[in-house]
């Protein structure tokens, strides 16, 4: 941990834009809990939980394709400040959604507030290789991933009892108060890079885009590797596992709190045990491991407690798959593709979490149980470690060290 304290000392940009996350991700998870609390409350379908799982991750999908030839032309200080604004106020909106009536803007609320967030997220991960390189990119992407989950964590525990206690509309304008102070800190912040002008527009820079993965198909290995990080996606399978075995032990709003923040724990603890034993070779094990854990997810799911208890370990190796992934790519594609390459790269992570998310729901709906559907969930880390072992026998791939 010392290793990271010591990079916020030294690095004053990735300092601020770290506090930034943290708050911005503190704020978004009282809304994530008080959005799936109130699906539940309106006893809508598991279908529609799905969607609205799915919904998450189908807008950062959508945009990609003209997302990262805007990155990578416009100054990133005034993107993420028009991202993060629309975030405010898609966020305050929700407090509108009163009925299932009111789905249609539910929905559109979503999207727009995801869209967004994908888009700064985006942003930032292009950002960081452009002011870090080497071991400090790998440390600075794992940190972003800690604070995510350190934020994961606190949000979701802390949502659950305000949820409970105060209910859906205030989480809703708290979380939009977060992002009004990520806003203030954001406009604050002086971010000087170099933007490579290149005379192409959008549509040019596209085309520009495929010859390169063409070219260098080590790129597009890399970016399926990492979507298959996209199978963590639970939240559709946490939503429906509160409705069908832990409403009449827990309520709702805390069952869902107490579950994701139980995974978050194993976020944050995972990368600081893991990640200085990890390497191209090894991470081959922790494909597996996320198997494993996975599986014993879906074993212990019947019970509340055991389930808690099993989403930590769910978590100790997601956030070194996230990271490490990530990683490889940014280390094994040159600095002038680097906005559009990543957010392709995001759009494939959030299609992948989409399909998940689709797919939890329609087995759900079909009759298959939700341990049956973990189960399913677990394979598919199993043959990403078997195409990641196939990616390094085969293509030429930069250690990140």
């Amino acid at each position: 941990m010392n290793e990271y304290i010591q990079l916020l000392k030294s690095e004053p940009i990735l300092r601020r834009l770290s506090t930034i996350q943290l708050i911005a991700y503190f704020g978004a998870w009282f809304s994530n809990v008080a959005i799936y609390t109130l699906l539940l409350d309106l006893n809508v379908s598991a279908s529609v939980v799905a969607f609205v799982a799915m919904l998450h991750f189908l807008a950062g999908v959508i945009q990609a394709p003209f997302s990262g030839s805007i990155i990578d032309s416009v100054r990133p200080k005034k993107l993420l400040l028009i991202l993060i604004s629309a975030e405010i106020f898609a966020t305050f909106f929700l407090i509108f959604v009163n009925s299932t009536s009111d789905l249609l803007l539910l929905y559109l609320l979503i999207f727009v507030k995801m869209a967004a967030a994908s888009f700064y997220f985006t942003t930032e991960m292009s950002l960081l290789p452009k002011i870090l390189h080497g071991d400090k990119l790998q440390k600075a992407n794992e940190l972003h991933s800690i604070i995510w989950s350190f934020s994961y964590t606190l949000g979701m525990a802390i949502s659950g009892f305000v949820v409970y206690w105060f209910g859906v509309k205030v989480a809703f304008i708290l979380d939009a108060l977060m992002f009004v102070v990520g806003f203030i800190l954001l406009y604050n912040l002086d971010i000087k890079v170099e933007i490579i002008k290149t005379g192409e527009n959008l549509l040019q820079m596209m085309r520009d885009t495929f010859r390169y993965m063409k070219k260098t198909p080590q790129a597009l290995h890399l970016m399926l590797i990492h979507a298959f990080v996209g199978l963590t996606a639970f939240d559709a399978l946490v939503a429906l596992m509160v409705d069908k075995y832990y409403a009449s032990v827990i309520a709702t709003s805390l069952a869902l709190g107490l579950l994701h923040a139980s995974r978050a724990v194993g976020l944050v603890i995972g990368p600081i045990v893991i990640s200085n034993w990890v390497n191209n070779r090894r991470i081959v094990y922790i494909f597996i491991a996320q198997a494993l854990a996975v599986w014993f997810w879906a074993f212990m799911m019947k019970d509340f407690y055991l389930s808690l208890f099993a989403s930590v370990i769910v978590g100790l190796f997601t956030t070194t798959l996230w990271s490490y992934t990530y990683t490889l790519l940014q280390k094994n594609i040159e600095e002038k593709y680097y906005g559009r390459i990543v957010a392709y790269n995001d759009m494939l992570f959030l299609s992948s979490a989409a399909f998940t998310s689709f797919m939890i729901g329609f087995l759900a709906t079909t009759g298959f149980s939700l341990e049956f559907i973990t189960v399913v969930i677990g394979i598919g880390f199993i043959i990403g470690g078997i195409y990641f072992s196939w990616i390094l026998k085969t293509q030429n791939i930069k250690d990140i060290k």
